[in-house]
């Protein structure tokens, strides 16, 4: 028996995915959840698994296609007698139950896109214009005069122009028989001699090198930040710290049997001074509708992820629950995982604070925009020796530079300040991160 395998909606409200890469060929043989293709989202890439067994027949979608939710994209001769499991897109959207183990579907039909070549009609409406009345007589004009040119050769037009605008026109190399003039009396300004300048110049033609598809994860990102750059009233506060105690222990730490085989660097401990902020100040976790402030009672921390096929950011789960060890471990497997495009849709979403590394790239400070849904995004800086003042007496010491972002509708700028600066203080005395976790 053959069977369709329908794009099914992993999650979210999707409504439609790229085809990423296949995994199979037709004429392969493939078993129950053998992956079958890989597509992308708005979300993430995922890996589709087989409901069926059997021959593969036919692919009926190509790689770099991007298909509704509920299309056909592949058909397998189904070995068995009966389907190993049910459509995984049901005939009717309002009983629709999730299929995909971590992935779940709301209730409620999808809503899908405008077809191509389905627009609404027009009408055209047109009147006669009536007849013009023909135009009173005018004079010819009169011919500007001419003088002889010497030698016998074809006259010149004589053009009138004062001096200085001749001047002009001899430094910009305009011929003044081929300007048109504005002045009294047919003479040419200024003005007349700037603008035949103008007029000659031909627009500068850049060649394109090529394009750059805008869909998937990058597209969903383009949309997600224009949203929320002109939904939520954006504040920025910047805080320069010395953070030459904090390095000091990230190098102890790296010597502790606990976080063997685990990364650790300095932005584990802006997480955990993040995230420990964040609980000392309840409100700063929280959401903004129009109803009301929506508390939240997990720190979700987003980490920002720069990836081939743009920018996301996965979050873990309840961070302020999980030790410095375990904390180190789920920050470098999220980020691997999103770099490999591995993430799940449920760990782009639910996030409730995010960190953005842009010390990486070498830059010490800037203004982050809010990922939405969330109220404080905090951007952290390159760390560096720069001359600080200890006790009275300059010295070099590692500082870089915080800007916290946050929705001033959820966070006025006392709320925020509080937040900046007990961020900063555990950073600049990590012993305050026992103090007050």
């Amino acid at each position: 028996m053959k069977r369709d395998f329908k794009l099914p909606d992993v999650g979210e409200g999707l409504v439609e995915a790229e085809i990423v890469r296949w995994h199979v060929a037709v004429g392969d043989t493939v078993k129950v959840h053998q992956t079958l293709v890989e597509i992308e989202t708005a979300k993430a890439v995922v890996e589709l698994p087989s409901p069926y067994e059997g021959e593969v027949v036919a692919l009926l979608v190509a790689e770099g296609e991007t298909v509704d939710v509920g299309r056909v994209i592949i058909t397998v001769d189904d070995a068995t007698e009966e389907a190993l499991t049910e459509s995984l897109v049901p005939e009717e959207p309002q009983k629709r139950e999730p299929v995909l183990v971590g992935y779940g579907v709301k209730q409620g039909p999808s809503k899908r896109r405008a077809r191509k070549g389905h627009t609404a009609g027009s009408g055209h409406v047109s009147s006669a214009a009536p007849a013009a009345t023909a135009p009173a007589p005018v004079s010819p004009p009169v011919p500007p005069p001419v003088s002889p040119s010497p030698g016998g050769s074809a006259p010149r037009v004589a053009v009138l122009a004062k001096p200085p605008v001749r001047k002009l026109a001899k430094d910009l190399g305009v011929d003044l028989t081929d300007v048109s003039p504005s002045g009294p009396n047919g003479s040419i300004t200024r003005d007349d001699v700037l603008a035949a300048q103008v007029a000659p110049v031909v627009p500068l033609v850049v060649e394109e090198q090529g394009t750059i598809p805008v869909r998937g994860v990058r597209k969903a990102t383009a949309a997600a930040m224009v949203a929320s750059a002109f939904t939520a009233p954006h504040v920025t506060e910047f805080l320069q710290i010395d953070v030459t105690e904090t390095m000091n222990a990230v190098r102890r730490l790296r010597e502790e049997p606990d976080f063997a085989g685990v990364k650790v660097s300095p932005l584990l401990m802006v997480a955990k001074a993040l995230v420990t902020a964040m609980k000392r100040h309840p409100q700063a976790n929280s959401t903004w509708t129009d109803e009301a402030i929506i508390l939240k009672k997990s720190v979700n921390l987003g980490i920002a992820a720069a990836t081939e096929r743009g920018l996301i950011v996965p979050n873990v789960k309840d961070a302020q629950a999980l030790s410095l060890p375990d904390l180190a471990r789920a920050l470098s497997d999220l980020t691997e995982r999103a770099r490999a495009g591995k993430c799940t849709p449920a760990e782009m979403s639910g996030g409730t604070v995010t960190i953005t590394n842009i010390g990486v790239f070498g830059i010490d400070a800037g203004t982050p925009i809010l990922n939405p849904g969330e109220s404080a995004i905090l951007a952290f800086g390159r760390i560096r020796d720069l001359p600080w003042v200890v006790d009275g007496q300059i010295a070099v010491r590692k500082v870089t530079t915080l800007a916290l972002s946050f929705d001033h509708r959820v966070i006025d700028g006392e709320l925020g300040s509080y937040v900046l600066r007990d961020v900063g203080a555990m950073l600049e005395d990590p012993l305050r991160m026992l103090t007050w976790a």
